[in-house]
């Protein structure tokens, strides 16, 4: 049986680490996928658990050194989450490093300007000759070599064992790390100084300004502070989920035994009487059976009006009850949930890759090794060619050798695609737009045409009566048919089993509008896309289109011409015989969206080709067309040929978008390169398109394109900085021109530009 698992995975220091974790779960027999990403610190796979379990899988992740847990659960000591532990000790070990290297790196200061050690007269001074003598005197005393050996010791191998930890797992795993450049890069440095300490008089005749332990604990220290920088712009990335899930309320009154008790939320079930009171979080998803309320939706739609809800109307999970009580049913918990689905939807998008990730991915693989090798090229050519094996200054190869070490970042490139997909996806779902994963949402920024469907997108939906008209009233008599109401009777009662949206139009207007009876139908058959037959008290009734009513032999000469004229008003017209006799005709109208006019215009500025596709006749549709400025109709399609449509104009070379109600265009929506699903959080829709605009307005649509494009633009400028520091950095340190504690300081700041340029994502103002 497949399943579904996910694995939060503590203790990556760079995209490597995600990659050797994938390599090595992917070994696993009955592994089908595997996704780790360093940005949300999350595994994500796919198994068979007939050949694998996630007890292996967690084993196996643990074997190479990392620690994981199925959720982010607070300690029960702190009350702080995994992530908030692990970013503090991140914190306290920088602050231990930096109060421990502050007296190396001053005495380096002051030991390169030579106030150590030139001649210095007090009395010259003056008042302040003492003074000067005394800091003399003290600040020599950091040139002291044991000294320095002892505050190196514990930076390098206690404040620094998590890097040598690290290291040791990549190996055993056979993977290199950026944790293991720093470990060999610092090593080098550490080692050579206590090497001239213990054995080079000459060092310490000089007073120790040739010991370089200041620059193996700078570099521990930058680093952690780096790594602590990066948690935390990390923690601001993933804000948007974590908005998101401190909106789901943690109990619920359940009404049991006509009293209220308060429960975990956990613990409601299917069939549930809730309460829910002004202010309070509605707790689970279900349909209102006493009461009514405005409900606050803004963080299903991102809409910030609420929506009046009455008996009978769907509630859904972690929207706000605004200012009335109502009792409801739960009709959803748990998993099953529309909050719980759109919070699943988000955090897998997040983690997904987007294909432009690869190519960080490819390099980010062989970057290691390579700037292995680079650093040892720079050693040999310094101290063999350069330097000409002069032992006693081999330092500056040594030092420019590290300098290639530590200056090498691969952790920009890693989060440079991850970092931007975080936070455009998160700020899509914080306005109800829903991006599925990072593939949909690079090829989002490609689109060149979009294909509305009519009924529902571009138009409301809600199809209202407008005109009924009788055909051969004198034959319609002898029928039992004397005026409009008999006729409407009929086709209501017809089109009470249809579920076509111009049947239940049709319905629902005889019902609550007129108020009439309807009759019982003893035969009912739909012909999708055509119309219904029906028969009641022994009459036959066809209900559809010309084309179906002159299929089946009805004489359609007395029709004229008045058919015509209210498609031609943007009206939909269905026609109606009785045993076989043209009876008449009923009109209905559909009214245009707010904004829909507007949406087409903004598309039409981003050079995106506008179509629209229906399935109504092409009278109406131009109508609708020419009043949206849509110059680009396919009418008269068939639902199953609506596909074929989209395929056409994919054919011509065309990123197709295809944006309709997620059910009814359902094949259509997966033909296109992006399928947008107008909807209200339903399962439907979630589960059709690849970008859900929860919220009922087109605008969210151009919006969904723009924010794809910008997401888009920070991953290139994020990649273009990642290589382009690495270009420079790189050969520059080799040419000996970048001290390690600057090229440690410009590898941190490599990663954290690249987040915060992410994270400037979070203005993009979505309308």
């Amino acid at each position: 049986m497949i399943k579904n698992g996910s694995l939060k995975v503590y203790g990556m220091t760079c995209t490597l680490c995600a990659i050797t974790i994938e390599s090595a779960v992917d070994e696993i027999e009955g592994i089908n996928k595997i996704n780790v990403s360093y940005a949300t610190e999350k595994a994500r796979f796919q198994y068979d658990n007939n050949k694998t379990t996630l007890d292996a899988i967690k084993e196996k992740i643990e074997l190479l050194g990392f620690s994981v847990d199925e959720g982010n659960e607070k300690s029960s000591s702190t009350n702080l989450s995994r992530e908030e532990i692990e970013r503090n000790k991140l914190r306290n070990l920088f602050i231990a490093s930096a109060i421990l290297s502050a007296p190396l790196i001053l005495g380096m200061i002051l030991g390169t300007t030579g106030f150590c050690h030139s001649s210095f007269d007090p009395a010259s001074a003056g008042k302040w000759g003492n003074f000067i003598e005394t800091l003399r005197f003290k600040s020599s005393q950091l040139h002291n070599w044991k000294f320095q050996l002892v505050i190196a010791t514990i930076v390098q191998f206690i404040i620094g064992f998590r890097f040598y930890k690290s290291s040791f797992y990549a190996l055993k795993a056979k993977a290199f790390t950026m944790d293991l450049l720093v470990v060999i890069g610092t090593t080098a440095a550490y080692f050579y100084s206590v090497y001239i300490a213990l054995f080079q008089t000459l060092t310490y005749t000089l007073g120790m300004i040739n010991l370089y332990f200041e620059s193996s604990v700078s570099i521990i220290t930058l680093v952690l502070l780096g790594r602590y920088l990066e948690a935390m712009a990390k923690s601001r990335t993933a804000s948007s989920i974590k908005a998101l899930s401190r909106l789901q309320p943690k109990t619920a009154r359940v009404i049991k035994d006509n009293s209220e008790h308060a429960v975990p939320v956990s613990k409601v079930s299917i069939g549930d009487v809730l309460m829910v009171k002004p202010g309070e979080k509605i707790p689970v998803d279900g349909v209102i059976i006493s009461g009514f309320s405005s409900v606050d939706e803004s963080m299903l739609t991102g809409e910030s009006l609420p929506v009046e809800k009455k008996k009978g109307d769907v509630v859904t999970g972690a929207s706000i009850n605004k200012n009335g009580t109502f009792s409801f049913k739960a009709t959803k918990v748990g998993s099953d949930t529309v909050f719980s689905n759109i919070m699943r939807l988000v955090e897998e998008a997040q983690e997904s890759k987007a294909p432009i990730q690869k190519i960080a991915d490819k390099i980010s693989g062989i970057f290691v090794p390579a700037v292995l090798i680079i650093s040892l090229i720079t050693f040999i050519i310094w101290y063999f060619i350069i330097l000409n094996h002069q032992f006693f200054i081999i330092s500056i190869a040594i030092i420019n050798a590290v300098s290639v070490l530590v200056v090498s970042c691969p952790c920009a490139l890693g989060l440079a695609t991850p970092a931007a997909l975080m936070v455009g996806m998160g700020k899509g779902a914080e306005n109800g737009i829903l991006i599925k994963n990072g593939e949909k949402l690079e090829l989002s920024s490609k689109i060149n045409t979009v294909v509305f469907d009519k009924t529902g997108t571009l138009t409301a939906g809600k199809l209202e009566v407008s005109d009924i008209t009788l055909f051969n009233s004198k034959k319609l008599q002898t029928l039992g048919i004397n005026n409009k109401k008999d006729l409407l009777i009929l086709a209501a009662s017809a089109e009470k089993l249809s579920e076509h949206p111009i049947g239940n139009a049709v319905y629902k207007y005889t019902v609550n509008s007129c108020k009439y009876n309807l009759k019982e139908v003893s035969k009912f058959e739909a012909v999708p896309g055509n119309g219904i037959t029906a028969v009641m008290d022994g009459r036959t009734l066809l209900i559809g289109t010309r084309t179906f009513l002159a299929e089946h032999s009805v004489d359609l000469h007395t029709l004229g011409d008045e058919s015509n004229d209210l498609q031609k008003q943007g009206k939909i017209t269905i026609l109606i015989s009785v045993d076989n006799i043209l009876a008449g005709s009923i009109a209905l109208s559909d009214k245009i969206k707010d904004n829909s006019k507007d949406v087409v215009a903004s598309l039409k500025n981003m050079e995106i080709e506008v179509y629209m596709l229906t399935g109504d006749n092409k009278d109406t549709a131009l109508f609708v067309a020419d009043k949206l400025g849509i110059e680009n109709v396919i009418a008269q399609v068939q639902p199953e040929n609506k596909a074929a449509q989209v395929a056409k104009l994919k054919s011509k070379g065309n990123i197709v978008a295809m944006v309709g109600d997620g059910i009814n265009d359902s094949p259509a929506l997966a033909t296109a390169d992006i399928g947008f699903a107008m909807g209200t959080g339903t399962d439907a829709a979630i589960e059709t398109g690849d970008i859900i605009l929860l919220r009922d307005d087109l605008r969210a649509l151009p919006n969904a394109i723009k924010l794809s494009k910008m997401t888009m633009r920070k991953i290139r400028q994020n990649l273009f900085w990642a290589f382009i520091y690495n270009i420079i950095a790189i050969p520059a340190a080799v040419t000996g021109h970048l001290n390690p504690v600057i090229g440690a300081a410009a590898m941190c700041f490599s990663s954290i530009s690249v987040l915060l340029n992410s994270l400037s994502l979070k203005k993009f103002k979505i309308v």
